[in-house]
């Protein structure tokens, strides 16, 4: 079992002192990940319903919800830890151009030594999309058009890909990530997710939840699809009992992320660099189930 915690840029960690001071902590204690979440603008009066809860608002409000960006946050925290693997729990894939995404993600990467998780998701707050001059509609095929342009410029030695969204051709593209590519984790709690994760990506990650329903419907998809099962790596809320890991584990999913903040509704499990610290027990004594 691996352990992250989320959602890191966030809460104090805003601050560069404070978010230097957690990853640090957490690699010391032995988390392997470290999960960011990604708004780039949230508009005022916004009616989009936010999924996870129920007021279909985000806490903390509108104008006070202090979120950096999650590369740019990444890359600083990246420089001052050596192996803890560095996650975004989401990238809304979509509002980006996804060949400057590929670029800084695999430059990300490349400076970082190959630490980089590229969590993503369609997004659900069309407004946003608006103030961006992103196109809301069809925005999982364009996510999913998207991802085999990454991949393309990732891997290939002349890139080429030819799409109904993007399209490229002969555009070299250095540097490369430092493992020849970086893995694609598929958020969101829909039954659209887990096919999307089943079909393409190389993880799946429910943001409240692993449900046996959505979890079949990813190994129902990799099967469709050709793919071992098996190769869509799962990961989850790290539940109140840790009693439950093997269960878990039995299950399938094979990491789990620990709160360090109360932003997105979330329980915090670890509060401070101290209660960080003091999972390192927890984290050894499960690391084999």
């Amino acid at each position: 079992m691996k352990f992250g915690i989320r959602y890191c840029n966030t809460g104090r960690y805003v601050d560069p002192a404070n978010a230097v001071e957690l990853v640090q902590a957490a690699e010391a204690a032995g988390f392997e990940s470290a999960w960011t979440v990604e708004h780039t603008v949230i508009p005022r009066g916004y009616q989009s319903a936010y999924p996870y809860s129920n007021d279909g608002r985000l806490p903390g409000g509108e104008g006070d919800f202090v979120l950096p960006d999650p590369q740019i946050w990444m890359a600083y925290v990246a420089a001052r830890t050596s192996t803890i693997k560095l996650a975004t729990g989401i990238l809304i894939l979509p509002q980006h151009n996804p060949v400057i995404c590929a670029k800084q993600v695999a430059t990300l990467d490349y400076m970082s030594g190959g630490r980089v998780l590229l969590g993503i998701g369609v997004g659900w707050l069309r407004e946003e999309f608006d103030a961006l001059g992103v196109p809301f509609a069809e925005r999982g095929a364009r996510t999913e058009e998207y991802m085999h342009a990454l991949r393309a410029l990732w891997t290939m030695d002349v890139p080429t890909y030819e799409g109904r969204f993007v399209r490229f051709r002969e555009a070299f593209m250095r540097p490369k990530p430092v493992n020849g590519t970086v893995p694609i984790i598929i958020g969101g709690h829909s039954k659209a997710a887990a096919s999307r994760a089943g079909r393409l990506a190389d993880g799946f990650f429910p943001a409240r939840g692993a449900s046996p329903e959505l979890l079949a419907v990813v190994r129902g998809a990799a099967e469709a699809a050709g793919r071992d099962p098996k190769s869509v790596e799962i990961t989850a809320s790290m539940p109140d009992d840790p009693a439950e890991l093997p269960a878990l584990a039995a299950r399938g999913i094979s990491r789990v992320l620990v709160p360090v903040t109360s932003v997105a509704g979330l329980k915090r499990a670890a509060k401070g660099v101290e209660g960080v610290l003091s999972w390192k027990d927890t984290i050894a004594r499960y690391a084999d189930v």
